[in-house]
Order: structure tokens, then C-alpha cells, then sequence
């Protein structure tokens, strides 16, 4: 009859853990590992809460064990003496045995009582729930980034609790496109772009304002973008209100803007009337910086960009006419840009462009009219004609600076002697200064340094190699506050001298 009981269990064990394995889906090994630690407990419960009692279920033939396990100890501690057998007692079971091994003795099987039933399942309930949710967390850790699809449930301290069929997931207040609501039971669609596990358990957090939203959902909308024949680039928001979207194909023969137009506005409309209305721009994107912003500013027209990589800045310059549309209400316009393209943006008109050109125009005629000892309206021709420093006047020759109007040859040949001597006196001066305040010679030995540019270099207190090597490109030439400012330099030429100071100095 005995035989015939455990018989019974041993089946019903084995038709549980295969019942609840295939109704959560979830691994039999994780049904099998909560039955023994709730087996366990029971076992606790009836030889003491304080052993050290283990079970092991059979896989195969749900055959269970319950053994006691004693520690083998030298002396025992004050709290594990429960737990623990001395060495010298421990030998007399089994000669061979050591400290910090095992000592087993296999107990009866126990008799699950109404109590010990429940207590049972209760923690197999809980490892189940455990186990289902651990393999709910892994699964959509994998979907972040993905659009999830889900019934709004209810509504807690402003957030929205979504019911995404096997799991739940919150949207936040600030998550929501503005003026966005839902009831419960309304239908939603959102980006999953997070999932966190910590002690609360798993939670899977979705967002209608991420930029990433627009992206997939245009993914959804526009079969060449599913299928990897165009790329969305960038995309920025302002959500419910504008967007900025770039896309891109290698594909010459499709139109990237107009596929996902789509038919009558179809494609982009679809998409729009998901985001309760937010406008749309569609740009095309491009690897020529330039070209890629004057793309990323329309409807506003572009007549002039000048662009400052190193410091990933701009400069655009808009007919004056089109600055309203270009920096848009509230600057909207202008910020999409700066986020779709990653660049800083200053916007000029041409109003404004002009009087800055003139300035400089000014500026530099000054500086060659006190260089020449000339009189201004000379200085002026020669800025006019593109002779911006002395040392491009000193390399002219007599028959180029004739052509200039007004100059005959010996005008040309009085210019052409007074920079010579110009940048004789400033050699003599930038020298001194070198020698003065400069002692590093590994600073004065690199590739294409001058002694003007290290008797700026002196006035700014940078003095040794390591202090250069420091430096970056755009503290040297930038045009307004830049060291070399007044030296005309390419930034390729400027870069090469800095890795190599760098290179020197970390070797």
C-alpha cells in the first residue's frame, strides 16, 4: 500500500511539474528546483527549522531524496552546531573523511500534512512566479527598441500601466506626447526603451516622445525603410509639436524624401496622425556636412555656411528676409536642425554678414596701413585684391601689385620693400621673444613651427612641449579668440603639429 502511495506522488510530481512547465512556459528544471526547495521547508518543519536538509528530485522518474547534511568541523560555532559534526565524531562514520566535507544520512520521506501541503505550494507558487517573470524580464530585454502594442489597465500617481498581453509596462506622465490621454481600455502604441530589474522585480518602461518612436514607427510605414533600402540617419523632436527626420539610400534610382512621402502624403500622414498631429520634415541626409544642414534648415533657404569642425560649430547665413522661418517659433526650427545634424548653429542674415565682412575689411587694412606706414585707402586696395598679411605682399612680385589700380611700379616696388623690412623688424622681435622666454627645445623642433608662431605662443605663457601637446586645434586658429588667429593657418597643418608634440611627449 506504501509502495503503491509513493507510486501515486512520484507520478503526480512529475505530471505537475510537466503541467506547470508547459502553462507558464517556462523551463520543468526551474518547476523541479521549486518543488525541492518547498519539499524542504516541509522537511524543516518536521526534523528541525535549524538543519541543514536538502532534497533531490529524479527528473525522469520524480523518485525524491531528503538527506541531512553535517558539516565536518575541528571545533564547533556557536551558531551551526545543528549543522556541523566534529572531526572526531565524524571519523568514526566514515575514516576517510575531512574537514569541511560531508556527512549524509539519508531520512524517511515525510508525509505532507494540510500545513505542509500549503506551505508547499505556496513557495512553489512563488519560484514558479519567480521563474516567470526572470524569463518575461529576459525576453524583453531583447525588445528595447521596438514598438510594443498594448490596453491601457489603469492609471497610478499619473503614470499609464499598459497590459502587453504576458506582462505589464508603465508609461510616464513625461513620456506622453503633451495633451495626450487615455482611458482604460484604450488601444496604445509606444516604444519600449527600457527594462530594469531590481528589487521591486522587473518593469518594462515605454515612451510616445522618444525620437526613436518616429524612427520605428516610419519602419512600420515604409516598406524600403524595413527592408534596409533606405536609413534613417537622425531624428529629432520636439514631440506633438515639429520633428526632423534624415534619411538616406545608396540606391540613386529611388527618391529617399518621396518614399516615405509616400502616395498623396499617405506614408508620412499615417505616421503623423500617431503622434497626434506633429509636423514632419523629411531631409535628406548627407555626408557633406554642409549640404546635410542646409537640408536639415528648410523650408529656410541657405545662402552661406561656414563650418568649424573641430569645434562641431556653424556659422549659416540666411537672406534676411527668411530669418523668421529659419530659427522658427520659438527657435523650433533651428534646435531640430542643431539636434538632427549634432552641430552647434549661429545664424546670420546677410544684413549681418555684410557689416561683420566690413569689419574685418576694416580690421585688416588697419593692421597692413600701421605694418606698410601707408595711407589707408592703399591698404584697402591691397585687402581688396586679397592681400590680407605681410608675408603675401613680400612674396609678390612688381608686375602683380602694377595691376592692382592706382599702383605703377614703383609704387609697387616701395610696398613690396616696406613688408620685406616689416617682417625683418618682426623676425628680430619674435627671435628675442623665443629666446627670452622659451627654453624647451623639443617644442622649438617641431614640423613646421616658426618663431612667430612660438613668440605668440610665449605670449600666451605656453612654453614647453608638454603645454603645446595640450592644446587643441581650434584654441589655435579660431578667428575670434584663437592663438594663431592672425596667421591664416590650415587646420590639417595645425593637427599634424599637435599629434606630434603629443606623440613626443607621451613616448
Amino acid at each position: 500500500m506504501a509502495k503503491q502511495k509513493i507510486k501515486v506522488i512520484r507520478e503526480e510530481m512529475l505530471q505537475v511539474a510537466n503541467n506547470v512547465a508547459q502553462e507558464k512556459n517556462i523551463n520543468q528544471d526551474d518547476v523541479f528546483s521549486a518543488m525541492e526547495q518547498a519539499l524542504e521547508k516541509s522537511a524543516r518543519v518536521k526534523y528541525g527549522m535549524e538543519r541543514d536538509i536538502r532534497v533531490k528530485i529524479d527528473r525522469e522518474t520524480g523518485d525524491m531524496k531528503l538527506n541531512s547534511y553535517l558539516k565536518v568541523v575541528e571545533n564547533y560555532s556557536e551558531d551551526e552546531q545543528a549543522r556541523e559534526i566534529l572531526l572526531s565524531e565524524a571519523i568514526k562514520i566514515n575514516k576517510t573523511i575531512k574537514v569541511d566535507e560531508y556527512i549524509i544520512k539519508e531520512l524517511p520521506p515525510i508525509e505532507l500534512g494540510r500545513v505542509a501541503a500549503q506551505n508547499a505550494k505556496g513557495v512553489i507558487i512563488q519560484k514558479v512566479r519567480e521563474a516567470d517573470k526572470s524569463k518575461q524580464f529576459e525576453e524583453y530585454k531583447d525588445k528595447v527598441g521596438e514598438i510594443a502594442i498594448g490596453i491601457v489597465k489603469r492609471v497610478e500617481f499619473g503614470n499609464f500601466i499598459v497590459d502587453l498581453g504576458k506582462s505589464e509596462a508603465i508609461i510616464k506622465r513625461e513620456e506622453l506626447i503633451p495633451r495626450e490621454t487615455f482611458k482604460n481600455g484604450d488601444r496604445v502604441r509606444a516604444l519600449i526603451y527600457d527594462v530594469k530589474n531590481d528589487l521591486k522585480g522587473y518593469q518594462v518602461f515605454l515612451s510616445r516622445t522618444h525620437p526613436q518612436f518616429l524612427s520605428k514607427l516610419f519602419h512600420q510605414e515604409v516598406p524600403e525603410i524595413y527592408e534596409g533600402v533606405i536609413e534613417v540617419k537622425s531624428v529629432a523632436r520636439d514631440p506633438g509639436s515639429r520633428a526632423k527626420i534624415s534619411v538616406h539610400t545608396q540606391d540613386s534610382t529611388i527618391d529617399p524624401v518621396g518614399a516615405c512621402v509616400g502616395m498623396r502624403g499617405s506614408r508620412v500622414q499615417a505616421v503623423v496622425n500617431e503622434l497626434q498631429g506633429e509636423k514632419i520634415d523629411i531631409v535628406t541626409w548627407s555626408d557633406n556636412q554642409a549640404t546635410f544642414l542646409a537640408n536639415a534648415l528648410a523650408p529656410a533657404e541657405v545662402s552661406k555656411i561656414f563650418l568649424f569642425e573641430e569645434k562641431s560649430k556653424v556659422e549659416v547665413v540666411i537672406p534676411d528676409e527668411q530669418l523668421s522661418l529659419a530659427i522658427g517659433r520659438k527657435g523650433q526650427n533651428v534646435k531640430l536642425a542643431s539636434s538632427l545634424t549634432n552641430l552647434e548653429i549661429d545664424i546670420l542674415t546677410e544684413e549681418e554678414e555684410s557689416e561683420r565682412r566690413q569689419i574685418e575689411f576694416k580690421e585688416k587694412s588697419a593692421i597692413l596701413s600701421d605694418l606698410l606706414d601707408v595711407e589707408d585707402v592703399i591698404a584697402q586696395l591691397l585687402v581688396t585684391e586679397g592681400y590680407f598679411s605681410i608675408d603675401s605682399i613680400a612674396s609678390e612680385t612688381n608686375e602683380n601689385l602694377e595691376k592692382i589700380e592706382g599702383f605703377d611700379n614703383e609704387l609697387a616696388n616701395e610696398i613690396i620693400t616696406r613688408a620685406k623690412n616689416s617682417i625683418k623688424v618682426q623676425d628680430e622681435e619674435n627671435l628675442k621673444i623665443v629666446n627670452d622666454k622659451i627654453k624647451d627645445e623639443q617644442l622649438k623642433s617641431i614640423k613646421g613651427i616658426t618663431n612667430e608662431m612660438l613668440a605668440l605662443l610665449a605670449k600666451e605663457n605656453i612654453l614647453n612641449l608638454n603645454d603645446f601637446a595640450d592644446l587643441a586645434s581650434y584654441e589655435l586658429i579660431d578667428k575670434d579668440e584663437g592663438i594663431f588667429r592672425k596667421l591664416d593657418l590650415d587646420e590639417e597643418i595645425v593637427n599634424q603639429m599637435i599629434m606630434e608634440a603629443r606623440e613626443i611627449s607621451f613616448a
